[in-house]
């Protein structure tokens, strides 16, 4: 489904390259950051101080240009999954970004996503981008038959289970995505997550929001 992936907000050139990188390979952080840092002239890397901009972007057409590869899909232990998802933006609107872990029913991770959402983007959009970004890699990989969604936003649940219409702009169209994506797993319900309980997610809508943070590239 992310092969035609809804387009981020505002991002800087070399935003918007790590965003192409990360989409060709299934948006998985730490096969991107990886594959980044290894490909950096010497010692530095995606987030490396000594990694001029110019330096960064260079590489990242280099990366574009070569055959990226997904990494192996995990093999799940049942057909019932659970979706962690988190947003984030610095001050709100500020540099925003997204992630999402997959995990099986028995807890196990089987993927950690990421994505940039915009450089003046609200943390409300930043949640409906996580939670489109957590669906669509899971229905690209899996076939889930039920599906438990972690997730602390109060404005995504009460739009997306309570049946309300969003109050976000310009997120009708994330919305409607994340609608048409549960409406293809039989069993789903929401979990919410209070402030203080513990996301997997949100270390990764960290990152995402550091990679809109870029520029100029």
């Amino acid at each position: 489904m992310t092969d035609d992936h809804l387009p981020a907000e505002h991002l800087t050139p070399l935003a918007t390259r790590i965003e192409e990188l990360l989409a060709g390979v299934g948006y998985e952080v730490r096969a991107a950051i990886d594959a980044i840092d290894d490909a950096v002239p010497g010692y530095g890397g995606l987030f490396d101080p000594t990694t001029a901009p110019e330096e960064l972007r260079h590489t990242l057409e280099d990366l574009l240009e070569s055959d990226l590869t997904r990494p192996p899909v995990v093999e799940p232990t049942t057909a019932a999954f659970v979706l962690y998802v988190d947003g984030s933006s610095r001050g709100n609107p500020g540099p925003a970004g997204a992630g999402a872990v997959i995990m099986d029913a028995h807890e196990s991770e089987l993927a950690r996503l990421g994505r940039p959402v915009g450089s003046r983007s609200g943390n409300n959009t930043a949640e409906y981008v996580a939670l489109h970004l957590g669906l669509a890699e899971l229905l690209a990989r899996y076939e889930p038959h039920t599906l438990e969604v972690r997730i602390d936003s109060m404005t995504v649940i009460r739009d997306v289970w309570g049946g309300n219409e969003p109050t976000e702009p310009g997120v009708e169209p994330y919305s409607e995505a994340i609608t048409a994506a549960l409406s293809s797993v039989p069993d789903h319900q929401y979990t919410h997550l209070a402030d203080s309980d513990p996301n997997p997610a949100d270390p990764l809508a960290t990152v995402g929001a550091d990679i809109a943070a870029l520029g100029p590239g």
